[in-house]
């Protein structure tokens, strides 16, 4: 496969380009600029784009970004705390992001004889986030089937789809991932804040793979308590 991944610079993603280098399979990189307030993001997809010696795309959907309001990702509005099953982590929805990044990566692989690309979601994103789920990879599949039909034949990948984020860090330790290296945070500060639900989750997933957590956090323990709450 000759695989282009639509990386952030995020935790799942990055661990996914490795596992594809690591199969010589990553044809490059695709990251996009929709206007987040954590696009510090893009600077660790960028590094990751280094180290593995492959070419990487950043494109400007920004105005895109700006018309997608509402959410706390793109807006004037407060990142809320807590775990990422609880309903409040609704602000962070950025409506049919996936579906947009994926047509476009089609549409780059298509022009640049890539046969794959690939996507990291995950089974922790579908609480909140429609377009990560199963039926979603499968339905677009089935439209890009269509879309492309006669010109060319890709292949979405989303091996992680049915996987909790601690699978992907067992899988990211496996194949070498920098996790030092990677940015979950969506606030976007300095460090990582450690309360958003993506903190608590990255967190989380550290303690349930049984892989030391490289991050540093401004609030460590948080994620007891988000943990606490939702189990309740």
């Amino acid at each position: 496969m000759n695989t282009l991944v639509i990386c952030s610079g995020g935790l799942d993603s990055v661990s996914l380009a490795y596992k594809l280098a690591g199969a010589n399979e990553l044809a490059g990189l695709l990251c996009f600029d929709y206007g987040q307030r954590h696009r510090k993001e893009l600077g660790f997809a960028t590094l990751c784009a280094e180290r593995l010696r492959v070419p990487h795309r950043i494109i400007d959907i920004r105005e895109i970004g700006r018309s997608l309001s509402g959410s706390a990702l793109t807006d004037d509005v407060a990142v809320p705390d807590g775990h990422y099953a609880e309903s409040t982590m609704k602000l962070t929805v950025v409506p049919n992001r996936n579906a947009i990044m994926l047509a476009i990566a089609f549409g780059v692989a298509a022009a640049h004889k890539s046969n794959a690309v690939a996507t990291a979601v995950h089974g922790g994103d579908h609480f909140i986030y429609p377009d990560c789920r199963p039926a979603f990879i499968d339905s677009f599949q089935t439209m890009q089937d269509r879309a492309l039909d006669g010109y060319a034949n890709i292949r979405l990948c989303a091996p992680y789809v049915n996987l909790t984020k601690a699978d992907i860090v067992k899988d990211g330790a496996r194949y070498g991932t920098p996790f030092t290296e990677t940015w979950s945070c969506y606030k976007g500060g300095q460090r990582h804040c450690g309360r958003c639900g993506t903190c608590v989750e990255r967190r989380e997933a550290f303690h349930l793979s049984g892989h030391p957590d490289p991050t540093d956090y401004e609030d460590s323990k948080f994620w007891l308590d988000a943990l606490r709450r939702n189990n309740t």
